[in-house]
């Protein structure tokens, strides 16, 4: 994984590792990971990353876990 290029969002809080980076790979499948645990790489779909982005942005996992 490490030949990928990740991106964080500009939404990022300066230059702390609190943030998911995103990257795709020579096939097209978006790969995940949290800066800081940059060894830990979550591999997915295109549809499902969709999926979960809209789920993200329409709140629907706010209340997750509490």
């Amino acid at each position: 994984m490490s030949q990928l290029r990740w991106r964080k969002s500009s939404f990022s809080e300066g230059h702390t590792d609190t943030c998911v980076e995103l990257a795709t790979g020579p096939s097209g499948r978006p790969h995940l990971r949290e800066s800081d645990d940059p060894e830990v790489v979550i591999s997915t779909t295109p549809a499902a990353l969709r999926a979960l982005l809209r789920a993200v942005k329409a709140g629907e996992l706010d209340r997750l876990g509490g």
